[in-house]
């Protein structure tokens, strides 16, 4: 087993990847068929996948040290109780996967879908999202604290008990978010959608800074206008 263990094109089966998992060193995968394929608890540290179909695909309890995963399709894959330290997603869709109760170490997601996504439970620690959808996504009691939230979409994403504090939002969107027991002291949400929050749940942002646009969308709701 090398560096160099590619594989392109192909339909590997459980026996395959797991043939390659106990050789040790990294492998890339390029667009290799892997849906609904059994990944769980095989040692994948430092492995590459490129523009792979993994709609459904089970990385449940697996190690995920150095893992790439890019521009790959994944909805509805499980990572479940798996480890993920120092990896990147960048693009792809991965709509209702599931990282519930996973270890989340310096992980990057970039530029991809993640709608519906389930977080809960999920232990974490410097997670970055850039240019993401979470749309409805599943993530009580996350900690987004100090996070640059670039162009992430929370809209009506389960976001009770989250931590954002000292967060800074740029382009990002919270409508319609459900921010229940959130922690927003010195987020700079001046670059966040706020739309459909109520007047009623602007006590939630104490601390935080946000515009006098954004002030007076709220204020509004009691007829009043802010000049």
């Amino acid at each position: 087993m090398t560096a160099d263990t590619i594989l392109e094109d192909s339909t590997p089966s459980r026996d395959d990847l797991d043939h390659l998992a106990r050789g040790g060193g990294p492998v890339v995968l390029r667009g290799c068929a892997l849906e609904r394929a059994d990944l769980s608890d095989l040692d994948l540290t430092d492995w590459r996948f490129e523009r792979c179909t993994l709609s459904g695909a089970r990385f449940t309890g697996a190690r995920l040290d150095g893992v790439a995963l890019v521009a790959c399709r994944g909805a509805t894959a499980s990572f479940a109780g798996a480890i993920l330290t120092e990896c990147r997603i960048e693009g792809g869709d991965w709509g209702n996967a599931s990282f519930s109760a996973a270890t989340l170490s310096s992980v990057a997601f970039t530029g991809c879908k993640l709608t519906g996504a389930d977080f809960t439970g999920a232990r974490t620690l410097d997670v970055s999202f850039e240019e993401v959808i979470l749309t409805l996504a599943l993530m009580p009691n996350f900690s987004f604290r100090k996070a640059q939230l670039q162009g992430v979409t929370f809209a009506e994403a389960d976001l009770r008990g989250s931590d954002f504090r000292d967060a800074v939002f740029s382009g990002a969107s919270l409508r319609d978010a459900h921010i229940a027991d959130c922690r927003f002291e010195g987020a700079d949400l001046r670059g966040a959608d706020l739309g459909g929050i109520r007047l009623t749940d602007a006590s939630r942002f104490k601390g935080a800074v946000i515009s006098k646009a954004q002030a007076g969308d709220l204020l509004g709701q009691l007829g009043l206008k802010v000049r």
